[in-house]
């Protein structure tokens, strides 16, 4: 069976699934979970692999599932990947009334269209001729939230670092893995939106990011005598003052950009407040930035703390990298982004943003598509899935035309994107080196 043939196989079987798709999709949607505790989500992924035959297993950093997938021969072993876990946006119509959380940044396009490749790939002729093994992977936790959560977490040895795909490289998860590619929903149904634009491979200008957990400690005292406390909330004010004073000193070229959150500005309102919490991050597109501009940041944060006799902790949160492309790989992904959109509706380089895909991509070669479908704001009120056929469907035969392309005759593609990546560190130096030991100060 040639390659032609197969995508054709594969594509009918994403469209013959594709009904249960969308529901999966929807059901998805509209019980969004957050990461690390995405059970009911993973919980309705395995229900799809059961229905389809798979065996997999599951539990792996919390809520991940991994399902393996043998070629006739074992060459290449290529990951498929899709994200379980929902954004915080508290006003969104379909928003968890206790957590806020919302599926405001497609990953139940995401997840759901893993399971329409290994729909796929269940199509008779297929796995029979491709010489290499898939590898689909559900990773819960990629957006960077809950952070004080998260800490609780790693202080319980739940967890190592915060981002699900961060986790699967520590735990080994990925050893085995030679490649990887995943899709992520863009928002393309808005009025007025580039036509041609439904679909890119992602990742030419995505940034990095330090995450910061900040605790200013004062001094309680009764609101009318202030001159008995000390002020941790003035004290956090003059720290973000002090930030912005910083602003003009961020080149331009290296896109940074700090926004803090206050997470506590208090306890009573007749009470100096003496406990004050923020969370940021320090974005960039480059990692020197990034650090020099997180040491601003610090200079600043603990300037307020001095300022008033507060003190100031700092912990320094190993956030997401900057990515590190595969241009071998990305041709063949844009290949079939072409044989499934129409070279008219797409391009090759595209918009990347903050992920932990961009970490696995530092050690291997990755893809982070972008595939259209959702209109509105991304991580906003008004996001919505307006297209599941391009979202869910369109977006799993992508990945599954692309996934014959590479491991087809001999794994030709695939040994050719291996044999010409040059990974910028190892796993151990990802773990041991660098970002992954940012952290300064105490825990709290």
């Amino acid at each position: 069976m040639n390659i032609s043939e197969m995508k054709k196989l594969a594509c009918e079987a994403i469209d013959a699934y594709a009904d249960k798709l969308i529901a999966l999709e929807s059901s998805i949607y509209h019980e969004p979970e957050l990461g690390y505790k995405e059970f009911k989500t993973a919980a309705k992924i395995k229900a799809a692999l059961d229905e389809l035959g798979y065996t997999y297993t599951d539990g792996h950093a919390v809520t991940g599932i991994i399902t393996p997938v043998k070629g006739r021969d074992h060459k290449v072993n290529l990951a498929v990947m899709g994200e379980l876990d929902a954004v915080i946006v508290k006003g969104h119509p379909c928003a968890d009334p206790v957590t806020g959380g919302a599926h405001a940044c497609g990953h139940s396009c995401q997840a759901v269209s893993v399971v329409g490749v290994a729909a796929a790939l269940k199509a008779p002729g297929i796995m029979e001729n491709l010489d290499g093994d898939v590898t689909l992977m559900h990773v819960p936790s990629e957006e960077f939230v809950e952070l004080e959560y998260r800490q609780s977490l790693k202080d319980q040895g739940i967890i190592g670092l915060f981002g699900g795909k961060q986790e699967f490289i520590r735990l080994g998860l990925m050893d085995n893995i030679d490649m990887m590619i995943m899709q992520h929903t863009s928002v393309t149904e808005n009025v007025g939106a580039e036509e041609w634009s439904k679909g890119n491979c992602g990742g030419a200008i995505g940034k990095g990011f330090v995450g910061k957990l900040i605790q200013y400690t004062g001094k309680a005292s009764h609101a009318a005598l202030p001159h008995m406390g000390v002020n941790a909330l003035k004290a956090a004010q003059l720290g973000l003052s002090a930030i912005d004073a910083h602003r003009e000193t961020f080149r331009n070229e290296d896109g940074i950009r700090v926004h803090p959150i206050i997470t506590k500005g208090g306890d009573l309102v007749n009470v100096v407040p003496d406990d004050v919490r923020l969370e940021t991050y320090v974005r960039g597109s480059n990692t020197k930035a990034i650090l020099e501009a997180s040491e601003k940041v610090d200079r600043a944060l603990q300037a307020g703390a001095m300022a008033l006799g507060a003190e100031c902790k700092i912990v320094n949160l190993p956030g997401y990298m900057c990515p590190f492309e595969s241009e071998e790989l990305k041709d063949a992904v844009y290949d079939n982004l072409k044989y499934v959109l129409g070279e008219e509706n797409c391009h090759r380089n595209g918009p990347g943003g903050s992920t932990d895909a961009s970490d696995v991509s530092n050690i291997m070669p990755v893809v982070h598509m972008r595939i259209g479908g959702a209109r509105g704001t991304a991580h906003g009120a008004d996001y919505e899935i307006a297209r599941p056929d391009l979202a869910v469907i369109a977006a799993a035969k992508i990945m599954a035309c692309t996934t014959i392309d590479l491991l087809a005759n001999g794994a030709e593609k695939a040994l050719e994107v291996k044999e010409k990546f040059v990974a910028p560190m190892t796993k151990e130096e990802y773990l041991t080196s660098g970002w992954c030991k940012l952290e300064k100060g105490k825990d709290f």
